[in-house]
Formats: structure tokens, C-alpha cells, sequence
């Protein structure tokens, strides 16, 4: 391997791929993967893989195995355990019951159709309120609202400033723990670093900085991957119904995956093996090679097997 730096942080390298178990691994999931993947071992780190089944209500039977065989069809091995959230209820309740004790958590009884109503922001009618915290969704006041932030890959990213200063869920009234809250809770657990995602999740993310503020913990860096669409705005994703990549002929997709990360892969290297072709993408990786879009239109070639790709401006 090359002796240059690429992009090294100042923490021992800590990366993940973090796919929810709600059908099988699609281009999008690919990408996230694969380059989730290649940042964390260009950069002599760790990469991890978790299962973010905590929304048991979208779980299908099943597609937690097949997306690990996917991964390991394409020469993607993590290099820890797996961890499942859903094992990992004991820890979120030790949060929840930390951030009760400090008196920044609240019983909310609106309704997401209540909140839609007045703007799609919650505007803390419930916070004085004072309703029991058992059978109720729970809200966590909101102490460290960031509304700007940098990305890796994306730049400077700005949040609306009412949305960032918003109480927002931590469980749900069903007893569900929120994905904001697990999600920080799982990255502290593993000492996640950098995380490589998709530009869905900028958003979110502004939201995720404040609660390790919060919670007393080093944030990971970002750096938030295009999205492939099939339109403008329209993601490929499991809702979307996106087809499942092949785990019988894995080289084809694993190649548009590298040519989509910037990498621009020759022919010749689908004549290698999975493993040869990532060992060779972990040589020419460099973060700053990835396209600074939030999406790129990705369209089958009826005259190759390959994809074409778009780049969208926004």
C-alpha cells in the first residue's frame, strides 16, 4: 500500500456501514458500503458493520443474513463482531433513564398529524405539561441546537434554525427507541470515528452532533456520499422498490460502484476477484476524488452492462 496519508485522523480509524434489515442490499446500499469500506482501510482503520433493526416494525424476515452474504459476495469483511440494536435495549434505556435523572427529557401526547399541522416543527407544547413518562412518546430538551456544520465531503451544511432548535424524539409512544438516539448511543459504543454515509442523512446529522454534545462525547467526522437516483429527488432505496444487487455476479455492480466513487476503474480490472479488485480501489481511493453532489442519476446502458451516470447540481 502506498505510504501517503489519505485523509488521517487523529483518532485510531473507526469506521461502519449501518443498513437497516428491510429487504436486501440495493446500488444506493452498495455505495454506501463500498465506500464506507474503502475510507476506513485507505486510512489503516477498522470497518464495522451494524444492524439497525431497532424499527422492528420495518424488519423482513430475513434480510439480516442475506445483506451480511451480500457483503461477503462482494469482499466486504468487517473486522468486529456484528452488533444488532435490538440486543441493545438495556444500553438505550441506561441513556434515557441518565437524561430523565438530569430533568431534560418530557412526556409528549402530539401527534405527528398535530405537528404537520402547525409547520412540521414541534414547537414544545408539551414540555410543561407534566404527563406521566410511562405510555408516552419522550422528547429530550433540546440544550445544544446545531444548525451548521462541516462535512467532509459536502462542505459547509446549514440546517434550518427552528428545526435545530427542536425537542425531538428520543422513544417513541409505542416503547420504540428513536433512530437519533441509537444511533449516537451505537457510535459512542464502537468508538466510531468518521462516518461515510449517504447525503439523506445530512439533516439528521446536525441533530446527531447535538446529542453527543449533549451525552458528553466525541462526535465522529462526517462525510456524506451522492445519493444514486434513479430522477431528481427520487433515491434509490428499499421503499422505492430499487432491484437487489446480484450475489451470483457481483464484479459488474462492485465495478459501477467504484466508477460512481470517483475511482475510474479500466476494464481490465474485472478480470480480477472481488477481494483483488477492492484491494486495488483501497490503493486509488482518495476522499477528495468523490463527487461533491448530493445526487447522481444513475440509469441502465441498454448496450452494456454497466450503469450511466448523471451528475446533479443543487
Amino acid at each position: 500500500m502506498s505510504t501517503t496519508a489519505v485523509n488521517t485522523p487523529l483518532r485510531e480509524y473507526r469506521g461502519r456501514f449501518a443498513p437497516s434489515p428491510s429487504g436486501p442490499l440495493h446500488f444506493g446500499s452498495l455505495i454506501a458500503a463500498v465506500g464506507s469500506f474503502l475510507d476506513a482501510k485507505a486510512n489503516q482503520g477498522k470497518w464495522l458493520v451494524r444492524i439497525e433493526d431497532i424499527d422492528t416494525t420495518r424488519v423482513v424476515s430475513g434480510a439480516s443474513d442475506d445483506i451480511l452474504h451480500t457483503l461477503e459476495a462482494y469482499g466486504l469483511y468487517w473486522d468486529e463482531p456484528v452488533i444488532y440494536q435490538t440486543q441493545r435495549h438495556e444500553q438505550y434505556q441506561a441513556i434515557v433513564d441518565e437524561l430523565i435523572s438530569q430533568n431534560l427529557v418530557y412526556a409528549c401526547h402530539c401527534t405527528r398529524k398535530e405537528i404537520k399541522a402547525i409547520g412540521g416543527i414541534y414547537q414544545g407544547h408539551c414540555r410543561y405539561k407534566n404527563h406521566a413518562l410511562t405510555d408516552s412518546a419522550l422528547r429530550l430538551t433540546q440544550q445544544f441546537a446545531t444548525s451548521h456544520y462541516h462535512d467532509l465531503i459536502q462542505g459547509e451544511v446549514y440546517v434550518d434554525s427552528q428545526l435545530a432548535k427542536e425537542d425531538y424524539l428520543i422513544k417513541r409512544s409505542d416503547g420504540l427507541f428513536a433512530y437519533q438516539l441509537v444511533v449516537v448511543a451505537d457510535d459512542i459504543a464502537q468508538g466510531i470515528t468518521r462516518v461515510v454515509r449517504g447525503a439523506d442523512l445530512l439533516e439528521p446529522t446536525a441533530r446527531q452532533l447535538s446529542l453527543f454534545k449533549q451525552l458528553n462525547k466525541p462526535a465522529p467526522e462526517y462525510a456524506h456520499l451522492p445519493l444514486a437516483v434513479a430522477k431528481p429527488g427520487f433515491k434509490l432505496s428499499k421503499q422505492n422498490y430499487a432491484p437487489a444487487i446480484a450475489k451470483s455476479n457481483p464484479k459488474p455492480a462492485l465495478f459501477d460502484a467504484l466508477r460512481f466513487l470517483g475511482l475510474k476503474p479500466e476494464s481490465s480490472l474485472l478480470s480480477l476477484s472481488t477481494e483483488q479488485m477492492l484491494a486495488w480501489a483501497v490503493e486509488t481511493y482518495r476522499l477528495e476524488h468523490i463527487p461533491k453532489v448530493q445526487e447522481i442519476q444513475v440509469s441502465e446502458d441498454p448496450n452494456s452492462p454497466f450503469c450511466n451516470f448523471v451528475t446533479i447540481e443543487k
